[in-house]
This record gives C-alpha cells, structure tokens and sequence, in this order.
C-alpha cells in the first residue's frame, strides 16, 4: 500500500539534510547525485542522421540509485522534483523522470534561490511543471559538445597523437591563454622615466609628479633627457600655481554573480575557481549551526543576475540603519543593472539568506577558515551595496617650475558610507597640508627613475574568467569546468597564480586555429551562447541549432581527414633505434614524451625519454674540475639551456656549476652587500638573471648582465641592457655608456 508522504528528490544528500530538516516528516527527501543518466561514453551517443536523437544510459555509478528512487517511487508515488533552478538542475530533474518512467508533464517541480523555510515552503506551495526549454538548451549544449569531442579528436590523433581531446569551450581558452603568451614572448620593452620632487613648502614636505613639460604630457625616454629636466627643476623657482578641492562620490559595487564572485575570491584570497564554487555549494546547501540545525547560508551560487529580492532589501536597510545609523541607508533603494545581457533577472545575484541575523560574527564558528573567509566577502559585498556612497574630499595641487608643471592628489574620507561594512578599506587616505596660490616651494630633491614598459599579464583563473564573460563565452556553470578541464588535460599549467600555455595545448591551439577556425574563434562561440539562449527562451528547436552546426562542421571534417597529411611532431635526436638502426625521434603521447623510432610503422619501437626532457642526455664528458662539495670529478653534461658542469657522483651528489665559471661565478663583487659574489641564476622557467652567492641573506637580484664598469657621472654599478642594444646602463642614475656597444 502507496503511503501518503512525499518523496522529494534533490542533487546532493547535503541539501536533501537541509531541505528535509525544513520540511519535516511528511516528505522523503532524497538525492539523485547529480545526472542519472548521459550519453555513452564508448561512442558517439548521437544520432546524426535522424534529427540529431541522444542515446541516454545509466552509468555504472548510478545504478544503484536509481533503483533505490524506483523501490521509493514505489512507496512513496508522490514525486516532487526539487533540483537547482538554473538548465543544469531542469535537465537533472527531466533525466530523473525518464529514468523512473514517471511523467515529466505530470510530475510537480519546485524551485528556489535559497534554502530556507521561507523559501522552500513557498516553492512547495507553488509548484511548476518541468520547463522543456531549458532541458532542450541543455540537451543542445551536451549534443554540441559530445559533436565536437568524439569526431574532432580522433582526427587530433590521427594528425598529431593519440589522448588528445578538443572542446567546444575549452578551446577558446586555451587560445586566449596562448595568445596572451606570445603577446609576451614579442613585447618589446621601451624605456621611459619618472620624475619626482620633494618639495619643502613652510616647513611642510610635499611630493610631486612632474605630468607636462611645455604643456604636453611626459614623455622622457632616455636618461640624457632626465638628467636635463632633473638640472632646470633643481635650479627654476617654483610656485603652487592652483589649488582645487572638490568632493567626489563613491558608489558601492553591484551585488555578486557567479563570475564577480570567482574573479573576487581569486584575488583577494588566492582560490581557484573550482575551490570557490565548491566552497559556495557548501555554503548554499546547508552549514550546521549547532543543536543540529542545518541552514543554507547564501543563495544558489550560479548566476548571472545582480537583483535582490524587494524582501531582503528592506531587511538589510533597517539592519544598517540600526547598525551604522539612519544616515547610511540611501534615500532610494540602489538599482544595479546586469552587464550580461542574457542575465536572468527573475534570479537573484549571490547573497546572504539572512544578512541581518546571520552576521560574520555570528556564524564564524561553525564555519572552516575558507568557508569564512568566502562567506565574509559574500556578506559585505551584499549589504554594501545597499548603502549610502562615500563621501570624499580631493585635493588637487599644480606646481608650475619654468615651463613643467608638477600635480600632488591628497584623498580625505569624510562620510563612510559604505565603506563602514568593509573589512578591508579600497580607499587609502593621503593627507595634503593648507596651503594657497602663489606660494614658493624649495626643491629638496629631485628624483628620476629608469621604467621599461612592460607587457600585458599573463592570465590567471580570475582574469581569465572576467574575459570569458565579456566575450560572451560559456555561462556561470561552465567557469570552474572549463577550466579544470585545460588544466587537468596538460594543456595549461597553473604556478603560483598565473596560467601558463603547455607544449601540447600550444600544438593543439596551433593546429586548431589553422584547420578548425570557427571551433576556437570567440564571436562564433559567443553566438553559439546567444543561440542556446533563444532554445532556452522557446524562440527556436534545439535540433535546429545543432543541424547548422553540424553539417558544415561534417564536411570540413571529411575533408581535413582525406587531405590533411600527419602533422610531424617528431624532434631529431642523436639515439639511434636497437631494433632496426633508424634514426630515434622525440615524440608526444597522452603521458608525455618518448623516443620512437622514425620508421614507423614499420618499425614500432619505443622507450621512454630519460627525465622528460625536450632532447636526450649526450654522454658525459669528463673534465679537471673537482666538484667542491664532495671531491669528485666534474664532468661536462648538455641540458636544454646549453652545457654545465655536473658532479659524476651524480645522483648522490647533486652539485652543478656553470662552464669556465665555478658557481656561476662571475668575478664581481655584489653591489648590495658588498661581500657576495655576482653569480649567475635561471628561474624555474630557465630565463637567466643575476644574483648574490650570499642569497638569502642577500637579496640582490637583476635580469641586466652587471658588469666590472664604474659609472662616470655617480661611480654607481653598469649592468648590460638589452632594451639599450646591450649598452652598459648605469643601475643608480640611469647613464647609458653608448660609446661601448
């Protein structure tokens, strides 16, 4: 006999403790894991010759689940489908009743933005029936993506290598990674000066900018020039020509969406995106707050609108008015439009369930450290941006000396506004002394300082995020996947905060962009969004979308296939094969490089590449040298940054040095510390800099080659400059030696 309790069916048993704890005993609240079902991952799993069908099948992982939901369904034949609200969560709850065999049409499905009593007790008061169109958006994605991996990458093996895999998404961003890369490697830096002054104004020392000389903007590019404009502002009078003081607003930011909150969370506090969004899931779902109570601390975490429900936005104006006073709620309710046209915006933007009870202060124990720290910029950034600007006080002071013109800028806070609900103050304050027009100031010092221009950044996750988004690539839900998938692939490498291009995502970008043009260019990838958009919002069929892509792409396929000759990514090497006596190639595969044997196929043999290295080890060559860490003989070895001298005792006694250099020691005294010797380095990446063998009790370090030349103008160190022609450059003052080249 059918009892009468509903069974609610959910994503992850931590929502399901949440939402059951809410509900109580007359629902069965259960979860689904994720996805019941998929396309196979043995084949294509698409029918391209009728309508584009999928072949949907119960993972091995999921079996067991689903026959637990049937023996429930059975039980309890009350189903209410409570997946997320976003395409994702439709698409689970639609895949959920075909894999019981319930109606999709007949079946309730209930959504929330958060969970809470409120919420969730509103949501099952109010069901909905399963939105077609979101599952088909959805579905059209998954089919887009399975067309490009399963029929682009085995022809990425046949032309390069096997276990390399292309992806709709995923391909531009390596592409935005590699292009950055060589944006670098091409730079050229140019040299540029900046001049200030320490002027003494009654008693007072005030620092200027020198901005324009015969009213144009600075523009000095060599130390000749500095050292003129440094010699007229030293000897010209000097007068405070103009005074301004104006007051300036600061206005909050917007609330947080799913990208904000990554590109936030990345910089202030170093996560990546995947640990962000699984710190905001845990956040979401339910946090216990002791007596076994389980709440959701914040709102769903994928989203791409700025809205705040009316509810919350009275709730947080009577919290800050009782909090900070009346006088930092704002007259009018702040409107905050989303940058993202395709913005939902009957969802809400990240925030707080309950920000007036549920402070930082009040939930911090029953959170971990990182939970903390994301809950916190989530709570301040939601009520800030319901408060008062900042009220600011600007200084403007113009110095005129002969026909330069110098700026000083003194910043005062004089409202708070909503800076008060910030931990950590954006605005640092800058105190000028009164002063009026017309009063002469004394230089005390002039100062001139050597610049390069340098190039643009390389990418990191939150960077790289912010440009996905303004391209218009991919949604909230596809960031943290898309990127996990290029790093876990070996096609960029994360060190430190900056993302690196690999060799292997370089060969496949490069081969892309030459044959494949429209999988890895942005607008036709933006457009591919905007188009999943319009299946979404019931303005086109799925299938439509997936028959103008597919057809061309088929064809360009076919004809790569027949026409394109394998791609040679074999490296000569010295090794000769033991099987056949044919020269031995350095190849790629799925874990890394190896030696083949360059007459394949016919001769298959391999072996691996000792240390993984770009070329293999020549024999070593012995020398006189003594290694002078254990006594052993030094014998000269050749790596990819050229020849040095290695300990044959070698790997017992790990000790390298330079060639015709012991250490790498250049015969130079440190500039710094006077006792070390300059020696020379390379960084992790091999690009050679210079510093002192007493390191790390002294931190001198240069990437100009010093040399044992004195500097004629200020006796201070020469060091080579490449962005001088390789002309000594003096370190202290910047005097180029162009006599010397």
């Amino acid at each position: 006999m059918a009892k009468t309790a509903q069974l609610v069916i959910v994503e992850s048993p931590t929502k399901a403790k949440t939402i059951k704890q809410i509900l109580g005993n007359k629902y069965v609240v259960e979860a689904s894991m994720g996805h019941l079902r998929d396309l196979p991952k043995a084949k294509l799993g698409v029918d391209t010759e009728h309508n584009f069908i999928p072949e949907y099948v119960i993972p091995t992982a999921s079996r067991k689940i689903v026959t637990k939901l049937k023996n429930l369904y059975a039980e309890y034949p009350q189903i209410i489908l409570a997946t997320d609200e976003d395409r994702e969560g439709e698409a689970i709850a639609w895949h959920i009743t075909q894999a019981l065999g319930i109606d999709p049409v007949a079946t309730p499905r209930i959504v929330f933005h958060e969970i809470t009593t409120e919420a969730v007790q509103a949501a099952i008061a109010s069901p909905r029936h399963l939105d077609q169109n979101l599952v088909d958006a959805q579905q059209a994605r998954r089919v887009l993506d399975r067309l490009v991996g399963y029929k682009l990458s085995p022809l990425l093996w046949k032309k390069l290598f096997r276990g390399l895999s292309a992806g709709r998404v995923q391909s531009v961003a390596v592409r935005l990674i590699v292009e950055r890369e060589r944006e670098i490697e091409k730079f050229t830096p140019q040299e540029y000066w900046k001049v200030k002054v320490d002027y003494e104004a009654k008693q007072d020392h005030l620092l200027a900018d020198l901005v324009s000389i015969g009213g144009k903007p600075v523009a000095i590019d060599n130390s000749a020039e500095a050292a003129k404009v440094k010699h007229e502002l030293e000897l010209n009078p000097a007068r405070i020509s103009q005074i301004n003081f104006v007051h300036k607003e600061r206005f909050p930011n917007e609330p947080l969406t799913t990208s904000t909150l990554q590109q936030q969370a990345g910089t202030r506090f170093g996560f990546s995106v995947k640990k962000t969004m699984m710190l905001a899931q845990q956040l979401y779902e339910g946090v216990s707050l002791g007596k076994g109570q389980h709440t959701g601390l914040i709102t769903y975490m994928r989203t791409d609108s700025v809205y705040i429900s009316p509810r919350v936005i009275q709730e947080m104006r009577d919290f800050i008015g009782q909090t900070y006073g009346q006088e930092y709620v704002p007259a009018t309710i702040p409107r905050y439009k989303s940058k993202n046209k395709s913005a939902q915006e009957a969802h809400e933007a990240i925030r707080p369930t309950m920000p007036a009870t549920h402070t930082p202060k009040e939930v911090a124990a029953y959170l971990n450290p990182d939970q903390k720290k994301l809950y916190q910029l989530i709570w301040e950034r939601t009520v800030a941006s319901q408060m008062a600007p900042a009220q600011l006080g600007q200084t403007n002071i113009a110095i005129t000396s002969g026909d330069k013109i110098l700026t000083i800028q003194g910043v005062t806070i004089e409202f708070k506004g909503f800076l008060a609900a910030l931990s950590k103050n954006p605005i640092t304050e800058s105190v000028v002394p009164k002063l009026e027009e017309g009063l002469t100031v004394v230089p005390r010092e002039v100062m001139t300082e050597q610049k390069f221009t340098e190039p643009s950044e390389r990418y990191t996750e939150p960077a790289l995020v912010k440009a996905l988004e303004k391209l218009g690539i991919g949604r909230p839900s596809t960031y943290a996947p898309t990127l996990t998938t290029i790093t876990t692939r070996g096609y960029v490498k994360r060190e430190k905060k900056y993302l690196y291009p690999q060799e292997t995502g370089i060969l496949v970008n490069d081969f892309l962009v030459k044959h494949f043009p429209d999988i890895v260019d942005t607008k036709f990838t933006a457009t591919m969004e905007d188009k999943l958009d319009d299946v979404a919002d019931g303005k086109v069929a799925w299938q439509k979308i997936v028959e103008d892509f597919y057809h061309p792409f088929a064809e360009l396929l076919k004809n790569k296939e027949a026409n394109l000759e394998k791609q040679n990514t074999g490296e000569a090497t010295n090794e000769i094969c033991s099987e056949c006596q044919g020269p031995m190639v350095i190849k790629r595969g799925k874990f890394g490089k190896f030696l083949a044997c360059a007459n394949f196929p016919e001769c298959k043999h391999t072996q691996p590449l000792e240390d993984n290295a770009a070329t293999p080890k020549a024999p070593a060559e012995p020398t006189d040298v003594v290694c002078e860490k254990c006594g052993s003989p030094m014998v000269k070895r050749k790596s990819r940054y050229g020849e040095f001298l290695g300990c044959s005792n070698y790997p017992k006694c790990k000790h390298i040095q330079n060639l015709g250099q012991p250490s790498g020691d250049m015969g130079l005294s440190c500039p710094t510390c006077g006792t070390g010797k300059i020696v020379e380095r390379r960084t992790k990446r091999g690009r050679v800099f210079y510093g002192c063998s007493n390191y790390p009790k002294c931190d001198f370090a240069s990437w100009n080659q010093p040399t044992d030349k004195v500097c004629p103008t200020c006796q201070g160190p020469m060091a080579l400059v490449k962005a001088k022609g390789g002309a000594p450059v003096c370190q202290k003052c910047g005097f180029v030696d162009k006599d010397i080249t």
